[in-house]
């Protein structure tokens, strides 16, 4: 027996579930733009700097400590500098940090 109203009900299913499927497609696009944009993100990314110069808590206070450019403890105010520029720092008093010791890597005397 062939059921009109049965039918009507399938292709109002199917057309649902078509919408659910582009729906989902579009979702699974996004997700990949997304992770695109992530990977170049991480691939343009500059590289680490090899020293730091750590800043005092306002702009006009005098900096606090040089780091190598992976330590541990270089807090938020920290800037990346050249070598030369450390070399400098730690000539002219500022404070050499004393978890990453870059006066020793940089092998400046005391």
């Amino acid at each position: 027996m062939n059921d009109p109203a049965r039918l009507t009900l399938l292709r109002f299913l199917e057309r649902v579930q078509l919408r659910d499927l582009d729906r989902t497609r579009r979702w699974i696009a996004e997700e990949e733009r997304r992770e695109a944009e992530r990977r170049r993100g991480i691939e343009q990314k500059p590289p680490d700097p090899d020293w730091l110069l750590e800043q005092g808590l306002n702009p006009s206070s005098p900096p606090v400590y040089v780091h190598v450019g992976d330590c541990w403890n270089t807090g938020t105010r920290s800037k990346g500098i050249e070598q030369e520029q450390a070399r400098r720092a730690l000539a002219d008093g500022v404070e050499a940090c004393p978890h990453c010791r870059p006066d020793s890597a940089l092998r400046m005397p005391d």
